[in-house]
């Protein structure tokens, strides 16, 4: 699947819970949807947890 089919599916997603069930149904599929493509991320393997704990100096190379 294309990488624009699943934005289009996720748009309408979008659209569909903002429109039947208001501004906080939208937050929450976004939210929950987020969530869903870091964790689809992990398991392919292309992010690891130390990504988000790492400090600015260590992804750059540069240690002191």
């Amino acid at each position: 699947m294309s990488m624009a089919v699943v934005g289009m599916i996720a748009g309408m997603a979008l659209g569909f819970a903002g429109y039947f069930g208001g501004f906080g149904a939208f937050l929450l599929v976004a939210a929950l949807g987020a969530i869903g493509f870091v964790v689809g991320r992990f398991l392919e393997g292309d992010l690891e947890p130390g990504d988000f704990f790492r400090t600015r100096d260590d992804k750059r190379g540069r240690r002191r």
